[in-house]
């Protein structure tokens, strides 16, 4: 066989090494399909309060359920996250942050604002 043949294509995932701002485009995504997924569980809220308190009562008392805090605390983070890296690419569309110092640095200060913003959201409904 040409030794050609044999080399791997570029980039190749055993020697590619992904950065921050691939591996947070793709949770950007991922993040989206997630919350269309979140959708029925959402409408399913607005109905309850629109039959009023009886069923609202019942919609709360569903959500006691402590995987279900869970579940609503992470569509939370989704929300924060997907809705902040959004605004990041709207600056991008703008031409504002392209270099990459500051991307990475608007990378970094996404994550930790979106955890920063959901531990403020969710807070009352942890305790």
């Amino acid at each position: 066989m040409n030794n050609k043949e044999q080399l791997p294509l570029s980039p190749h995932l055993q020697v590619y090494r992904p950065q921050l701002t691939s591996v947070l485009s793709i949770k950007h995504r991922i993040t989206g399909f997630c919350l269309s997924l979140a959708l029925p569980l959402y409408i399913f809220w607005l109905i309850s309060l629109l039959f009023g308190p009886l069923s609202y009562t019942f919609f709360l008392k569903i959500c006691s359920h402590y995987i279900l805090k869970i579940i609503f605390i992470l569509i939370t983070y989704g929300f924060i996250y997907h809705m902040m890296n959004g605004i990041r690419h709207l600056f991008w569309d703008l031409g504002i942050g392209l270099s990459i110092k500051f991307s990475s640095i608007s990378a970094v200060f996404i994550i930790i604002l979106s955890v920063l913003l959901t531990f403020f959201v969710t807070s009352k409904f942890i305790l």
